[in-house]
């Protein structure tokens, strides 16, 4: 954003670069498509299946998790790639170390879901 800007200009500004966040993401991104495919599916169903206003933001919250680290992971792939092609060990890592963050978000999903459909 230029400087000087602030208040409602601000935001505004800050709301059209996050849209074009997310259609950058979903344009370019396999995982982040499948994750929002999955999302039409899961979000209705956790409202549905969550009998109470805090299961409801439990199965919500621990899947809406799985791509807000999907687009980090993204956005750090997207940086490495950005700085050059050839094979780093460094740039491995951080690749790798990215889409650890994302498993482990899906499995924290899974088990919140998992404890929460179970303990009824």
């Amino acid at each position: 954003m230029k400087p000087g800007n602030t208040g409602i200009t601000r935001l505004v500004k800050a709301f059209d670069y996050s849209m074009q966040g997310f259609a950058a993401a979903f344009r370019n991104e396999a995982a982040f498509r499948q994750e929002v495919a999955a999302s039409l599916l899961l979000v209705p169903l956790g409202l549905w299946l969550g009998q109470t206003g805090m299961e409801q933001a439990l199965l919500l919250g621990s899947w809406i998790l799985v791509p807000i680290v999907e687009l980090l992971n993204s956005a750090l792939e997207a940086v490495v790639d950005r700085v050059g092609a050839e094979r780093h060990e460094l740039s491995g890592r951080a690749k790798d170390i990215g889409s650890a963050a994302v498993l482990l978000s899906i499995l924290v999903a899974a088990l919140v879901w998992g404890l929460v459909l179970l303990n009824r």
